[in-house]
């Protein structure tokens, strides 16, 4: 038995029970020759050459031809795995923030600010590389304290986190929020609200503005809060109430209640006055932030979104897209729904845990959430840890910035 080929391309068989008999044939009616068909067929293999083929050739890493973070990051483009990567995310990072039409949305979560990365994200703003900002608001609260000159420290692992307690310290991994720190930033917050009516509607956006306008007023250091205020950056914080700064303006809103609730418990205690305060709620609209976000994105004729890892404010930025689309639905109106032409996502999830943190940017096509690639969309994941790659990237970005004289707008 013996295979050959016919013109055709087709596979052919020679053996007693058929004479050039196509392979197809043969497999079908031959069974004591199938099983060597398919052995041979195994090895009956063409040799093309990657280059005739159209392929992408890798490169040598090659240190002596790297000058700068920006070389790096190109080089890293040229090799694999996670390196290739974060090369990807490099320059679709880069179109994005250099794209003159594209507005761009910052998602944060994790403990970036704690991690000492809130610096990246001020320049970010101040270089106009991000046009809106949707955070956690311990991220925001901890990054008020580095604000207003406070400092974090270093966990020493011979501390149990029971005396981590007793001393007023707060851990997050290897790194200490002193509790004296955010007590000092519920003064900040209450020395802001001030300013506003108590019946006025708050939302997030409204919040963060005013707390960066007492950063620009009243503090010489930098901070996130800070830069939005000054370049006019709407940063919104969905999930408001899940953070030291959401449960001291929970405070403040009791506060007006707390003598007139004490004046009525009759002697039953602090747990009665304690019960009828949580009944003077603040007028929070998270409403607000929504319907503003979404006029803020529907202003854009490009949309990127940069995302440090994932969470609520990573959905609730995503789903700008469908909540347009379901208004069109039900309401009757005919508007073209936002989709994300850009994206870059850093974090370490992969996307087999079902969450949201883990979500490729392919599975958010099926939610209406971005431009799909054949239509010109450009998308970059890198599965790791932000603190790593996120400086790499930024210097990267601030090179290549000054060698092309500056992005598209101050």
């Amino acid at each position: 038995m013996r295979v050959s080929k016919l013109r055709s391309g087709e596979s052919v068989l020679r053996c007693r029970a058929f004479v050039d008999a196509p392979a197809s044939v043969v497999y079908k009616k031959c069974i004591p020759c199938s099983l060597f068909l398919g052995v041979m067929d195994m090895y009956a293999r063409e040799f093309h050459d990657g280059a005739k083929d159209g392929l992408e050739a890798l490169e040598p890493l090659n240190p002596e031809k790297i000058a700068s973070f920006d070389d790096l990051l190109v080089a890293m483009r040229k090799t694999a795995f996670g390196g290739r990567k974060l090369g990807e995310a490099f320059e679709v990072l880069w179109a994005m923030v250099s794209d003159p039409d594209c507005k761009v949305v910052l998602t944060l979560s994790g403990a970036m600010t704690i991690a000492k990365m809130g610096k990246i994200v001020s320049m970010m703003v101040d270089e106009g590389m991000v046009h809106c900002i949707v955070s956690t608001g311990a991220l925001v609260a901890h990054g008020l304290t580095e604000s207003i000159g406070k400092t974090h420290y270093q966990h020493h692992p011979s501390m149990s986190d029971e005396e981590l307690f007793r001393k007023g310290y707060n851990r997050v991994y290897d790194t200490l929020e002193m509790e004296a720190n955010l007590n000092y930033v519920e003064h900040v917050v209450s020395q802001t609200l001030k300013r506003i009516s108590h019946d006025q509607p708050l939302c997030s956006e409204v919040l963060t503005r005013e707390l960066g306008k007492t950063l620009a007023e009243e503090y010489a250091g930098e901070g996130i809060l800070k830069s939005a205020y000054l370049k006019k950056v709407p940063v919104f914080i969905p999930a408001f109430t899940d953070s030291e700064v959401g449960l001291d303006v929970g405070t403040w809103a009791m506060a007006h209640e707390i003598d007139r609730a004490r004046s009525h418990a009759g002697g039953k205690g602090d747990l009665a006055v304690l019960t009828a305060i949580h009944q003077a709620y603040p007028s929070f609209n998270p409403y607000l932030d929504l319907n503003s976000y979404a006029d803020h994105v529907l202003s854009a004729k490009r949309l990127g979104i940069f995302t440090i890892g994932g969470g609520v404010p990573r959905n609730w930025a995503q789903q700008v897209g469908p909540y347009i689309e379901i208004g069109n639905l039900r309401l009757g109106l005919s508007v073209k729904p936002p989709r994300f032409h850009y994206g870059v996502r850093i974090c370490p999830e992969p996307d087999y845990w079902g969450g949201l943190s883990g979500c490729t940017y392919q599975e958010g096509l099926s939610w209406g959430k971005f431009v799909s690639p054949k239509d010109g969309g450009r998308f970059s994941e890198v599965l790791s840890d932000a603190t790593v790659v996120w400086p790499l990237l930024m210097m990267g970005l601030m090179e290549r910035k000054k060698k092309a004289g500056g992005v598209r707008r101050p």
